[in-house]
């Protein structure tokens, strides 16, 4: 994903530890001795990197996303609170290896490398891939192969610009970032942008759906996942469970939609 690719190159090093509301205080890197439900730890410490919204951003000098929203309720399902962590991405696989976090929440994708490193939940957004984004008076661009010989935007240095260019479009507007991306859209200098779809999504849930809609997909990877030590299969099991039980329970479409807005299926 983009955002991947995005995160390495905005990551800065390791920044120091914040809490959430969420959190206990005090700064002390060891877990807590103390057990909540199951024999899962009393405080969970959650790392991220903190320049990938929606899931993970901040906003008025808070750290807030979709990612954090869900971990907190898993952790809350579980009987324990969250110790929140922003660091590089390069920089979380490790921590969790040595024991510095316990659980990546980082819109993490399950790829065959990772797995070999550490351990996945199981997937908690599946709607992780590339799409194609124009006008809504648009009538002419309804899938990929509707991009030939169009003028399309995408994010310089992305995967995006090869989709675009392999669509053979006509021209592929290289830009600086995202906002660029939707400013000549609506401007009406691009007929379409190509774009990650979670991105997508969160912009035309925060207005833009009134001027733009979303008319091609295409998936990336297995989906996204919480990652953990490949020892820790107690904190493994017990997030799959709580995840399992905010699914029937109704939290998690609460927090999907607070995010995204509802799925196109429902």
């Amino acid at each position: 994903m983009l955002g991947k690719k995005l995160k390495i190159l905005l990551a800065v090093g390791a920044a120091s530890a914040v809490m959430l509301a969420a959190g206990c205080g005090g700064g002390d890197s060891k877990s807590s001795s103390a057990s909540g439900k199951g024999g899962i730890p009393a405080v969970i410490r959650v790392g991220s990197e903190t320049t990938f919204p929606p899931f993970e951003f901040t906003e008025d000098d808070k750290y807030v996303g979709f990612d954090l929203d869900l971990a907190d309720a898993i952790i809350k399902q579980m009987g324990s609170k969250m110790e929140f962590k922003s660091m590089g991405f390069d920089a979380l696989i490790p921590a969790v290896q040595s024991g510095q976090i316990d659980m990546i929440a980082a819109g993490l994708d399950a790829t065959p490398e990772r797995a070999k490193q550490v351990a996945f939940s199981d997937v908690y957004f599946k709607d992780n891939g590339y799409c194609i984004v124009v006008r809504k008076d648009n009538t002419t661009i309804n899938d990929w192969a509707d991009l030939a010989g169009k003028n399309v935007g995408a994010q310089v240095g992305t995967y995006q610009v090869k989709l675009a260019q392999e669509a053979k479009a006509a021209e592929v507007k290289q830009l600086d970032s995202n906002s660029q991306a939707w400013m000549e859209l609506q401007a009406n200098t691009l007929d379409a942008v190509v774009i990650d779809q979670p991105v997508a999504m969160y912009y035309l849930k925060q207005g833009a759906g009134k001027d733009l809609k979303i008319v091609g997909t295409q998936k990336d990877g297995s989906g996204m996942v919480f990652a953990f030590k490949k020892d820790n299969k107690q904190l493994q099991e017990g997030v799959n469970k709580a995840l399992k039980e905010l699914k029937a329970n109704g939290t998690y479409d609460k927090i999907y939609e607070k995010w995204f807005g509802k799925p196109a299926s429902k």
